[in-house]
């Protein structure tokens, strides 16, 4: 019977990062996943649906390059290949923690698990079991797309983003349910290959959650698109007809119907923790998340979990960091004294525009009791954005009125997915809005937009 210091279920962002860190810290690691490595951010998640956005983005790019003087006539695209790509590109992601398992030593175990006294009962897709012996144990299994009455998956009419992600016909038309990251990003891969694409939103914008100027922004830019904003709107029930479907939604207005080829369901995701033996090793849950102290600790000994298991952060660069601070835990027999932050967590949508955002919203910082300091910098007023094309969006930065804090950082627009990293360290700084109008930010960059918008927090604004 092997032992092992410690067993993680799951290889995705949370379980592979925390085995290779444990390795590193010198224990002895093995890893059971039933499917690839790299869980369902490598394989069904973030990896491949950023490289078919890349693709959607580059395929919109050139269909507007006469407005700029690239004149590429007859532009098509080959859906087909363009899922192809994004499925080899999550093969080599696989392939690349396999290797990593390998170079730190990490026994890699292809495999479903459950919580057994003293370790993990594995079971083989042949279904050989065998028990692993650890003294600790660490839950990483992620989570599932969340359906709704009625919105049977069928994987021809009606998907979630796991079939999205491998069909390679393009829809005609496409209604989603849930204007959510995931849902606003499939509107528009969809939309920018050429299907006709309705988003469905039960909240009042989309981005529900986050700062509605996010939200109300990105509907604006959706709609200069082509895609159908249904904001309001709830889902009521759903009618196959082949080929497609009817979908009636029920909005201010009252009931509407859909005629579409497609359903996409993006209501968000469900922790994958129903076949652990959790009730069996008294591990504690409230509403099927497992419940963890800040260290990763759950309510039985040696059982830790991380990541979108234990909600509500169902970030994988979240699930990373809970990882680490799980492992260095269990190194030290004790509280290492870090935890994960969620006003410090950055949330990124890679649609274009591309959406970013870390810590308060306004709404937040007010319900909180800050007296609040908004700076808001658009990036129509940028040098940089002008010359790029790209000029929808813009910066908001909230803050507090005594020392001029951060609370929180809100974007919209090109390539703030990238500018949110600077946001992101002001957070962990705790920097004001004064430190960053002291920083002098190249000119001409995306990045001035940052210093624009603490300038106007100050009072101060410059171009704008």
């Amino acid at each position: 019977m092997p032992e092992y210091d410690l067993i993680v279920l799951g290889a995705g962002p949370g379980g592979y990062v925390a085995a290779v860190r444990a390795a590193q810290l010198g224990l002895r690691t093995a890893v059971v996943e039933r499917d690839k490595p790299g869980g369902i951010c490598g394989n069904w998640g973030c990896i491949p649906s950023k490289a078919i956005l890349s693709d959607a983005v580059l395929f919109a790019e050139l269909k507007l390059g006469a407005q700029r003087g690239i004149l590429a006539d007859n532009v098509r695209a080959d859906f087909g290949r363009v899922i192809d790509r994004s499925r080899e590109v999550a093969d080599r992601q696989a392939k690349g923690v396999e290797f990593l398992f390998k170079k730190n030593k990490v026994a890699y175990v292809q495999a479903s698990g459950r919580l057994t006294p003293g370790g993990v009962l594995v079971t083989t897709t042949s279904g050989q079991t065998e028990r692993l012996a650890a003294r600790h144990v660490l839950l990483a299994t992620g989570s599932a797309e969340r359906t709704l009455p009625g919105l049977e998956i069928d994987g021809a009419v009606v998907l979630t983003s796991r079939e999205a992600l491998a069909r390679r016909e393009l829809p005609a038309s496409v209604a989603i349910i849930g204007g959510g990251a995931v849902g606003v990003e499939f509107a528009y891969i969809y939309a920018s290959f050429g299907a006709r694409v309705t988003v469905v939103e039960m909240a009042g914008t989309l981005l529900p959650g986050m700062d509605p100027d996010l939200g109300r922004e990105l509907e604006r830019a959706f709609r200069r698109q082509g895609i159908e904003v249904l904001t309001g709107h709830r889902y009521e029930r759903l009618e196959r007809k082949p080929p497609g479907a009817e979908v009636v939604v029920v909005g201010p207005a009252g009931p509407r119907t859909l005629v579409t080829a497609s359903v996409l369901v993006a209501v968000g995701r469900l922790p994958l923790s129903g076949d652990l033996g959790l009730e069996e090793a008294a591990v504690q849950t409230r509403g099927g998340f497992v419940v963890v102290d800040p260290h990763m600790r759950t309510s039985a000994d040696g059982v830790y979990a991380i990541g979108d298991l234990v909600g509500p952060l169902l970030l994988a660069h979240a699930a990373s960091e809970q990882g680490v601070i799980a492992v260095e835990a269990m190194a030290s027999q004790g509280a290492n004294g870090r935890e994960v932050d969620p006003t410090r967590v950055p949330i990124c949508i890679y649609c274009l525009p591309e959406v970013a955002a870390v810590g308060l919203t306004e709404v937040e910082a007010r319900s909180r009791g800050y007296e609040v300091r908004v700076g808001k910098f658009p990036f129509r007023a940028l040098g940089k954005a002008t010359a790029s094309g790209h000029t929808e969006g813009f910066v908001k930065i909230v803050s507090e009125e005594r020392y001029r804090a951060v609370l929180g950082v809100h974007m919209i627009g090109a390539g703030v997915t990238e500018l949110i990293a600077e946001a992101g360290l002001a957070r962990s700084l705790e920097a004001t809005t004064t430190e960053l109008v002291g920083t002098i930010h190249a000119h001409p960059t995306l990045a001035e937009a940052f210093r624009e918008a603490a300038l106007d927090a100050e009072g101060r604004a410059i171009n704008a």
